[in-house]
């Protein structure tokens, strides 16, 4: 069995971890980005299906294509983050099924290739597990995250996935958080809230 990770990796990762709107002026090197999705594609999807997709927007030239379609309240705060990543999934994961779950062959394909809704739901589902995981990963690696809605998902979708299967699930900017732009952490449910255990 694995031994609990210590305070400070808690501490890091969950209990003074915050959703950042306003970022420190640092760059994040790809070479961070690399690490973060070696990290983020180890964790569990179905059939090991990996359908999660990324496009990571720095540029002044992509960031003026994303601008226009975000919410007006995220325009600020996407303009000045490092890094946003569109955090994707793929509708047609299950063509990369035969490498990824190999022991069951083409027949892994099969159970998602004829069924476009199976297919989207499994897509969606592990797509979104693995961008919990990015932001798990993003906050190891000494990241701070932003995630959010609030943009215009389709023209997202079509401006930067344009000619692939993959759709735009959330936006999440990357870089190094000003704490000074924090406020209060907002309240939690409590665990017979959230949880029932039988």
């Amino acid at each position: 069995m694995s031994a609990e990770i210590d305070h400070a990796a808690l501490e890091q990762i969950f209990l003074s971890a915050r959703t950042h709107n306003g970022w420190l002026d640092e760059p994040v090197p790809d070479e961070l980005l690399v690490r973060l999705v070696d990290l983020m594609k180890l964790g569990p999807t179905a059939a090991n299906s990996e359908p999660g997709r990324i496009v990571f927007v720095k540029s002044p030239e992509a960031k003026a294509r994303l601008k226009p379609l975000l919410s007006e309240g995220n325009v600020d705060k996407t303009m000045k983050a490092p890094v946003t990543a569109i955090i994707g999934y793929d509708l047609e994961f299950y063509e990369k099924l035969p490498t990824l779950f190999p022991h069951a062959g083409e027949g892994a394909r099969a159970w998602f290739a004829g069924d476009p809704a199976e297919a989207a739901e499994t897509a969606f589902r592990s797509g979104s597990l693995q961008g919990a995981y990015f932001i798990i990963a993003a906050r190891a690696l000494g990241l701070d995250c932003g995630p959010m809605s609030g943009f215009k998902k389709d023209e997202v979708t079509a401006e930067f996935f344009a000619g692939t299967p993959v759709k735009s699930n959330f936006l999440c900017n990357l870089g190094y958080g000003d704490p000074s732009a924090l406020k209060p952490r907002l309240p939690r449910l409590e665990f017979g809230e959230i949880a029932t255990i039988v």
